[in-house]
Order: C-alpha cells, then sequence, then structure tokens
C-alpha cells in the first residue's frame, strides 16, 4: 500500500506543477483573474494532499486500515474539489456547463477534511510512543 500511496503523490505533485505553470501561462491570457485565482486553488489544494500522501506513504505511525482511508477520501476528495473547481475556473473555454456540478466542491472539501480527522485519530490510536 505505501508503494501505491507514494506513487499517486508522486503523480498528483507532477500535476499539481504542470497544471500550475499552465495556468500562469496557458491559462493567464484566456479566463479572468477571479477564475485564475480560483484555478490556482486548486492547483495549491492538490500540491498540500500530495504531500500529505507522501508523508502518509512513509510513517509507520499509521495503521494500514488508517492509511487506506486517507489514501481513498484524498483521491475522491481531490477529484470531486480540484476537478470541480478546474472546471469552473475554466468553464467559459468549454461547451460543459460546470455549474451544473458546483455542489460536487464542498463535498470534496468535506472528504478532505475527513482524510485529515482520520489521520489524526489515527495517530490518537497508535500505542508507539
Amino acid at each position: 500500500m505505501n508503494k501505491k500511496i507514494l506513487i499517486t503523490a508522486s503523480i498528483l505533485g507532477v500535476l499539481s506543477v504542470v497544471l500550475g505553470a499552465f495556468a500562469a501561462h496557458g491559462l493567464k491570457a484566456l479566463i479572468a483573474t477571479e477564475q485564475l485565482q480560483s484555478f490556482e486553488t486548486g492547483v495549491r489544494y492538490q500540491i498540500y494532499h500530495a504531500f500529505l500522501l507522501l508523508f502518509i506513504g512513509n510513517t509507520e505511525k499509521l495503521s494500514t486500515r488508517s492509511k487506506k482511508t486517507v489514501f481513498y477520501l484524498v483521491i475522491v476528495g481531490l477529484l470531486l474539489f480540484s476537478g470541480s473547481i478546474y472546471g469552473l475556473a475554466t468553464n467559459a473555454l468549454s461547451s460543459f456547463d460546470f455549474k451544473q456540478i458546483a455542489l460536487i466542491t464542498p463535498i470534496g472539501g468535506l472528504l478532505l477534511i475527513v482524510a485529515w480527522v482520520v489521520m489524526g485519530i489515527g495517530f490518537i490510536r497508535n500505542t508507539d510512543n
């Protein structure tokens, strides 16, 4: 499981850098400043959670079950949170109206919060000192 988590963290990190560069250089002239800032928020949360997964994959202070739960919460949370932000920020460039799915953004955010809570509970339950 640790290898899967670390590989996923690496992929999320690479995608964060690519999407950040794309926003700074490719989207800057195509979308409004407010939308660009929203897009960058999605990138920022994605990189934060890539770092979280790097940490989770390297710690022995959490059970495999806790790691797996955090892993899946982060993946689904990022897809819903950052993914919907990317869509909403670039809505004017697409034929799909991402405003129809805007309600999934807070659900994704909630899943990311729950991932942090699960991690904290896992640390509390750890009997190692």
